[in-house]
């Protein structure tokens, strides 16, 4: 199993992370929870050490999940989840105050059933806690032995700017979507590794399934699946034919390397995006097996510019 060592820190983990929003049970059509179970203990029998989840994923769910499914290993693979996401009475806020991540922290081992988080993410910044504020809150946690290491996620040019303001930089990684179906945040993801020494994480690594290879251009979802919504962009209108476009692509690869559509794609970002661990979301054992293909080869040279020039955006 290919590693990666997290910059700054001790932590060493796959490369593929698990993802915990569909632990959630929300959001993404009708999920069995006792498949969600066996997906997570399918990707630790094979080699996946690292999960990342979220306070907020299913109001608290996907951690109590993942807390279930690892058993007793919950304590010997490499866990992240992210705070700064309220969701009160129906309404969502963002809130990176100092009394909140001191709550939520709280909240998140007690769901996780753990002493420490290995790696503490700011989901969303709230447009007003300054981030050398969230850092002290987040250096006050790491004292208390509550967290190990902390990061950001979904990051923007205007924390770019406050990294550099700040006398170093304490946070050792950051994530933000990034596949070969949304490739607009590109530029910062190699600014963020190079510029900033953290460790980058790519979430929506499959466009939201949209590059397994599963769908085509008549696909329909149910209302209690998100990807029904306009919002989700790469199931809707011009951008899902150009994703399909790039889905064809990628079947050509998969037949050349005998791998699944899905490695493929995730293959493309630890081949594009050198040193970077690709967050993939499972519903179900056969897909985790199906996303650890690929770490078991690598693309060539023009296999690599034939997917980057067809998802150019």
């Amino acid at each position: 199993m290919k590693k990666v060592k997290i910059q700054k820190t001790d932590l060493e983990v796959s490369a593929l992370c698990m993802g915990g929003c569909p632990l959630g049970g929300y959001g993404w059509g009708d999920v069995s929870r006792q498949e969600l179970v066996n997906a997570v203990k399918t990707a630790a029998t094979n080699g996946i050490n690292f999960f990342d989840t979220a306070d907020t994923y299913g109001l608290g769910e996907s951690e109590r999940t993942l807390a279930e499914a690892l058993g007793s290993d919950k304590n010997n693979v490499v866990i992240t989840t992210k705070f700064g996401v309220r969701v009160e009475n129906g309404k969502t806020t963002y809130d990176n105050s100092r009394d909140y991540i001191f709550s939520a922290v709280e909240g998140s081992l007690k769901r996780l059933g753990r002493d420490y988080i290995d790696l503490y993410q700011v989901h969303y910044r709230d447009g007003k806690t300054p981030l050398s504020d969230v850092a002290e809150s987040l250096e006050r946690l790491r004292e208390q032995g509550k967290i190990r290491y902390y990061g950001l996620s979904n990051i923007h040019k205007e924390d770019e700017i406050e990294l550099k303001s700040l006398s170093s930089n304490p946070f050792v990684s950051f994530q933000d979507e990034y596949s070969l179906a949304c490739r607009k945040n590109e530029s910062e993801m190699f600014s963020f590794r190079d510029d900033f020494q953290m460790t980058p994480f790519t979430w929506g690594s499959l466009g939201q399934g949209i590059l397994s290879g599963k769908y085509d251009k008549n696909c329909k979802f149910e209302a209690n699946d998100r990807r029904s919504r306009d919002i989700y962009v790469n199931f809707h209108g011009e951008k899902l034919l150009k994703n399909l476009e790039i889905v064809e692509v990628l079947k050509e690869i998969a037949n050349e390397t005998g791998k699944s559509v899905s490695s493929v794609a995730i293959r493309w970002i630890l081949d594009y995006l050198k040193d970077s661990v690709v967050i993939v979301g499972a519903k179900n054992p056969k897909q985790v097996l199906q996303n650890a293909e690929s770490l078991s080869f690598e693309l060539n040279a023009e296999q690599i510019e034939r997917l980057e020039k067809i998802s150019k955006e």
